[in-house]
């Protein structure tokens, strides 16, 4: 059995985390919006679930110009979520059930409304105060043009422009001023947060952008041109580590600095990269004296092919263990179209072209998404490594999408110029009853609207009933527990064409059938099912089976 007791320093290695977006948990003041102290009241769930930790995105004082990640204050908390005595009551809490606490680190950028850039916007260009911030001149005869053609993630330039001339960089809204962690002073706050929250009793970090601290400053500021002014999906074409902003060599001595620091804490708090960067580049993040593991972005964006998702579990494996990190494996999160969704759509679906047409084009089958979505879960739940799991796929919940454009928040829908739906989703509030204005949410309506389909998807409805996913879940986290050792995984020899099956010590078995066509079941006792079997010797297409 995986030691993951609160004193093993290497808990995080086969932990199972499960991701709470506080604003879509549960709301316990009524205001529509979840808040901490809804998250505290619903923490049995996640321990009747099975799960070792949660992972909290951010809660901290923000205008949720792009849902939560415009953090006008690193070390408070937003005032519609709760207080810091709020805060400490949740992870105290979590504590006593037996789970860890990770909290989201927004470094890359501030809100707009932190007090060092309201200071910034007061002072003159070329001031000390606009230093911690990326201020340039504009280009062209009067500096109306922006310094460089970066592009924003979110579209259109990463450079606005304020009153008095200059131009500041937002690599995403412009709510969201980047840092320049070249500035000492930057530097030190960041090690203060990082403090801050682990002498609160935080367990480990994610860390937003982690590919992204790191800009080449030097002048003149360079264009991307025709590597992509967004960047990101050019990496894999320019040299690594020589872009203008994204997966720079010198964002890793950040993170050495930090390790250090996090391991002065006993246990180390644990720390996770959120870096979208080559796969080759990935476990650079991972390594023990830095953050110590990265999500594995390639295996959520393979699909549902045998072979493609093969070759990204061998590689994500062998790229940890290079480094002695251990693996990361996520379905679904709070910026991608759940995965009970994406999985069914047909292979090469244009998900912003999918999502515009309000989930009609191409149509989807709700019941087959479910059934892929079950056994793409305990295909995951069986790799050696962490398994990170996002609120409400436990339930089987799809993405919504065809929500009003009137109730649309994510900035994406604004800044691509209404082309781009955007995130919204995959956030809609999570269903705890069958019944209510928000099914349980809270007392009254949710801040984005719910289906009334969400009744059957519901908490109270799943409980204690036979084949419900939310019964999956819970015993196939329990089983898990039982049966892990080792982080290795071995590949049975002759499985059939689009079968994944392989062996974990003490020689378990895992078989997931991702063809069209019903396949010979090998001999071993049934330990679960992600469908039931009607035929004992027989493995139905989309279900994956855990055999003893």
């Amino acid at each position: 059995m995986a030691d993951l007791s609160s004193r093993n320093p290497d808990w995080w290695r086969q932990a199972v985390i499960y991701q709470v977006y506080p604003r879509s948990f549960a709301d316990a003041d009524g205001d529509g919006l979840g808040d901490l102290a809804g998250v505290t009241a619903r923490l049995d769930h996640l321990a009747t679930l099975g799960v070792d930790a949660l992972w909290l995105s951010p809660f901290y004082p923000s205008e949720l110009a792009d849902g939560g990640y415009d953090v006008a204050d690193h070390r408070g908390v937003d005032p519609r979520l709760g207080t810091l005595a709020d805060f400490d009551a949740l992870a105290a809490e979590a504590h006593r059930l037996g789970l860890k606490v990770v909290v989201d680190l927004v470094p890359n950028h501030t809100s707009h409304r932190h007090p060092w850039f309201q200071e910034a916007l007061l002072s003159a260009p070329g001031s000390a105060a606009r230093a911690r911030h990326v201020f340039r001149p504009g280009r062209g005869t009067y500096g109306e043009l922006p310094p460089t053609d970066w592009q924003s993630v979110f579209g259109d330039s990463a450079w606005t422009r304020v009153p008095d001339g200059d131009w500041y960089l937002h690599l995403f809204a412009p709510e969201q001023p980047d840092l320049d962690w070249s500035h000492p002073e930057v530097r030190e706050d960041f090690r203060t947060t990082l403090r801050f929250w682990s002498d609160r009793g935080v367990d480990g970090f994610r860390v937003d952008v982690a590919h992204g601290l790191a800009k080449d400053l030097t002048e003149p500021l360079r264009d991307v041109g025709g590597i992509g002014a967004t960047g990101e999906e050019a990496l894999p074409r320019i040299a690594p580590g020589s872009h203008p902003y994204w997966d720079r060599d010198e964002v890793h001595e950040i993170y050495r600095d930090w390790r250090t620091l996090l391991d002065t804490y006993d246990p180390p708090r644990t720390a996770v990269a959120e870096a979208w960067v080559p796969d080759t580049r990935r476990a650079l993040y991972a390594r023990p004296d830095e953050l110590g593991q990265a999500f594995n972005f390639e295996y959520l964006e393979t699909g549902w092919d045998a072979d493609r998702l093969r070759r990204a579990i061998t590689a994500s494996l062998t790229e940890a263990h290079t480094v002695g990190a251990s693996a990361t494996w996520v379905l679904s999160n709070h910026d991608v179209v759940r995965h009970a969704s994406r999985l069914i759509l047909p292979p090469g679906t244009d998900l912003d072209a999918w999502l515009r047409s309000g989930g009609t084009d191409p149509a989807t089958d709700p019941e087959a998404g479910l059934r892929r979505a079950r056994a793409a879960t305990l295909l995951m739940l069986a790799l050696p490594g962490s398994a990170y799991l996002y609120q409400g796929e436990e339930l089987g919940l799809p993405e919504v999408a065809d929500l009003p454009a009137a109730a649309l928040r994510d900035p994406v829908w604004e800044q691509s110029g209404h082309t781009r739906r955007g995130r919204d989703g995959s956030r809609v509030p999570l269903p705890w009853t069958v019944r209510g204005p928000s099914y349980g949410f809270g007392p009254g309506p949710a801040w984005l609207p719910q289906p009334e389909s969400f009744a059957r998807y519901a908490v109270e409805a799943q409980t204690g009933a036979e084949g419900s996913t939310l019964e999956l879940y819970r015993t196939a986290l329990r089983l898990r527990r039982k049966l892990l050792q080792g982080e290795e995984l071995s590949w049975t020899p002759g499985a059939p064409p689009g079968v994944l099956d392989f062996t974990r010590a003490p020689g378990w078995r895992c078989l997931t059938n991702l063809t069209t066509e019903p396949v010979a079941r090998p001999a071993g006792e049934l330990l679960l099912s992600s469908t039931p079997l009607s035929e004992p010797d027989v493995l139905p297409p989309d279900t994956t089976v855990w055999l003893g």
